[in-house]
């Protein structure tokens, strides 16, 4: 590797990335926070909807982060929409993103708990 490019991987078969701080080979490691983040949530509704046998045909995230304009420029504020296609409740989707969010999301509770950090969906 060369620059800022990293290679990382770990003892999990066919996990290995790219992580270039100039985001030319890869994502950046900022950029890979918040797509760890995202997926993360993700995964915990996909999970916990699919466990509840609720019914869905796509589920999409878009995360944007806003960063402090000083070092460390950390996460300020994030804003993740989830987009869920499929026949199902307004709270049955509020339930599984507050479950991930308060219990599930092992990203989330790693990171500042002042992170404005803000989470809707579109059905």
């Amino acid at each position: 590797m060369e620059g800022l490019q990293f290679a990382v991987s770990s003892s999990s078969p066919n996990s290995a990335i790219t992580i270039d701080g100039a985001s030319k080979a890869g994502p950046s490691p900022v950029q890979t926070l918040a797509f760890a983040l995202a997926s993360c949530m993700a995964t915990d509704v996909l999970d916990v909807l699919t466990k509840g046998r609720h019914r869905l045909r796509a589920l999409h995230a878009h995360l944007v982060g806003e960063r402090a304009q000083n070092d460390p420029h950390r996460f300020v504020r994030i804003d993740l929409k989830f987009t869920i296609e499929g026949p199902l409740a307004a709270d049955v989707i509020e339930r599984a993103i507050s479950l991930s969010r308060e219990k599930y999301c092992s990203v989330w509770h790693s990171m500042r708990q002042d992170i404005d950090f803000r989470v809707t969906c579109s059905a």
